[in-house]
C-alpha cells in the first residue's frame, strides 16, 4: 500500500496511533469508504472508546459493526468499496475466543484469504501482543497465540505491514518510510 493502493496491516502497542494512523491513509483514497468496527460496548469505557473513534471518523466513513462475521462482511463490502478500514483484529480474536480453537483458527484462514483475494484497498488495524511476558493465566495465552498466529496470517496476505511505535509509522513489509 505504499501508493495508497493494495492492503496494509497496522499493528503497535496499545495507544500507538494505529487507528489514527489507519484512518490517515484511508481517507486519502476516494470515497465509498468502508469502516468494520468490530468491538462490542461491553463497559462504560469500551462505549466512550467507541464513541470517540466514531467521533473520529465523522462522515467520512460507512461504518458496519461486526464483532464475529468478519471475512463475511469484508467479502460482501470490498467489491463496491474505495476502500474498506477493519479495527480491530485483535477484538475480533477476543470475541471469536470462547470458540474452539480449530473454529477460530478456520476464521482467521478464512480473513487471510478474503484479504488476500481482494482488488479494493484494504487497512487492518491489530495489536502486537508478542513482546511481552509469557502469560500465567491459560486463557491469556490461548488469547495471545491466536492474535500472534492471526497477525502471522494477515501479514503474509496483505502488501505492506507498518508498526506504529509512539505515534510514529515504522516500515516492516513493504513501501518506504516516507510513510507518514
Amino acid at each position: 500500500m505504499s501508493d495508497g493502493r493494495g492492503s496494509l496491516l497496522v499493528t503497535g502497542g496499545a495507544r500507538s496511533g494505529k487507528s489514527r494512523y489507519a484512518l490517515a491513509r484511508a481517507v486519502a483514497l476516494p470515497p465509498p469508504r468502508v469502516f468494520i468496527a468490530t468491538a462490542e460496548p461491553g463497559d462504560a469505557e469500551m462505549r466512550a472508546r467507541i464513541g470517540d473513534h466514531r467521533a473520529e471518523r465523522g462522515d467520512a466513513f460507512v461504518t458496519i459493526e461486526e464483532p464475529r462475521a468478519v471475512p463475511a462482511a469484508l467479502a460482501r463490502v470490498a467489491p463496491t468499496s474505495g476502500v474498506v478500514v477493519l479495527d480491530c483484529l485483535t477484538l475480533w480474536i477476543a470475541n471469536l475466543s470462547t470458540s474452539a480453537p480449530a473454529d477460530v483458527e478456520r476464521a482467521i484462514d478464512d480473513l487471510a484469504a478474503t484479504v488476500a483475494a481482494s482488488a479494493c484497498p484494504l487497512v487492518v488495524v491489530t495489536n502486537e501482543v508478542g513482546s511481552g511476558i509469557i502469560p500465567f493465566v491459560e486463557e491469556t495465552r490461548r488469547f495471545r497465540d491466536l492474535l500472534g498466529a492471526a497477525n502471522q496470517r494477515l501479514a503474509a496476505a496483505v502488501e505492506s505491514v507498518v508498526l506504529m511505535v509512539a505515534g510514529i509509522p515504522l516500515v516492516v513489509k513493504g513501501g518506504t518510510q516516507e510513510t507518514r
